[in-house]
């Protein structure tokens, strides 16, 4: 599909233009921490480079590598305490690893893997979010450290973190579907301790849209890495069909996109949100592309494509993306709905590269 005489490649480098336009390698934001804000952003960069093939991209991304990483093969700026926030950007190495044999590189993925084998977890073997959350289990965590995981085990033959992954993914499937919506909360105490969370299941309160959008993401990236012969793949199946077509029965048909929180689209406050829109469109195009879904499902990422770039605005060369959520904790519906709005932050532009290439591939390849 082409808007305005434009491909979804096309949008993808006007939006990974506009960002590297606006930042240097070294001030990208947050500035001085390797984190997933930039992780997410540059993900969708890496994505956009191995459809193009512009150096550009691939050197901006070396360069911010490049500059967190000090000669030792340490990150420069970690003092932020145990999260798994801060092990995302990782992802990106095992290419610039294999292209270069840096073996700085190599030495920040294992030493985050002996970060993983000593990782704090709650009674049923459940990561704790951060240090600064004890037992608790939020969907982000799952794209935070699921996809480094399985590389980590792809590349260096180290089975064992495919059985962690699967681990974390069916705690959180088990324990933090809702029956009746099939949509996962957004975070969930195995302790029952934290105040937000419902004393008998220790859930959360609400649906949370970028949230489900990171698990979504996570188990279609997962997929990538993980053995068709493994007796698990089948589990990590299982669980994106069934996000995506819990998801797909919230799409709003007018406008082609998802709600902030996620089921209540007629409460009154709720809105649209772009970033949870354009990861649940990737998750949904790939699994397509995957033959895990039917062609039919292709409505629905036509119907979010289009209305995500109708949405956008333009100031000379700049691609502008609106209503993104900006980082949040865990809340009740009035909590959500109330969180600011900010145009092209991180989380958004990098769900929207990762929307924008993975469309382009998956209507490329399967001649849509």
């Amino acid at each position: 599909m082409t808007i305005n005489g434009k491909t979804a490649l096309c949008y993808a480098k006007m939006g990974a233009d506009t960002i590297i336009r606006k930042f240097s390698t070294e001030d990208l934001p947050p500035k001085n921490r390797f984190h997933y804000h930039q992780g997410v952003f540059l993900s969708g960069v890496e994505r956009t480079y191995l459809l193009c093939k512009d150096r550009k991209y691939y050197d901006y991304i070396k360069n911010w590598m490049d500059y967190h990483i000090d000669k030792d093969g340490k990150i420069k700026y970690n003092d932020n305490g145990l999260q798994f926030d801060d092990m995302m950007p990782s992802i990106m190495l095992f290419n610039l690893y294999n292209d270069t044999k840096d073996e700085r590189y190599k030495k920040v993925l294992t030493d985050f893997s002996s970060l993983v084998d000593v990782w704090p977890t709650n009674a049923r073997g459940g990561f704790w979010h951060k240090d600064i959350r004890p037992n608790q289990m939020w969907l982000d965590g799952l794209y935070m450290i699921g996809p480094y995981c399985v590389m980590y085990a792809y590349y260096f033959n180290k089975p064992y973190y495919y059985e962690i992954v699967y681990q974390q993914m069916n705690l959180m499937r088990r324990n933090m579907t809702d029956p009746v919506t099939g949509l996962l909360y957004h975070a969930w105490d195995d302790s029952k301790a934290i105040d937000w969370c419902d004393k008998e299941t220790g859930l959360s309160p609400e649906f949370w849209g970028r949230a489900i959008g990171w698990y979504a993401v996570a188990v279609m990236d997962i997929l990538d890495f993980f053995p068709q012969e493994h007796p698990r793949r089948h589990e990590f199946v299982s669980a994106g069909i069934d996000i995506i077509n819990a998801l797909v029965r919230f799409q709003d048909e007018q406008s082609g996109l998802w709600y902030q929180v996620v089921d209540k689209g007629d409460r009154e406050g709720n809105w649209l949100e772009t970033s949870c829109s354009s990861l649940y469109t990737y998750a949904i195009a790939k699994a397509i592309k995957k033959g895990l879904l039917h062609k039919s499902y292709v409505k629905y990422i036509n119907r979010a494509y289009e209305g995500i770039i109708n949405s956008l605005k333009f100031k000379d060369e700049d691609l502008i993306i609106p209503n993104i959520c900006i980082g949040t904790g865990v809340g009740d519906y009035r909590f959500y709905i109330d969180r600011p709005t900010v145009e092209n932050d991180l989380h958004g532009m990098g769900a929207f590269l990762l929307m924008c290439s993975e469309y382009y591939d998956t209507c490329n390849q399967l001649g849509l």
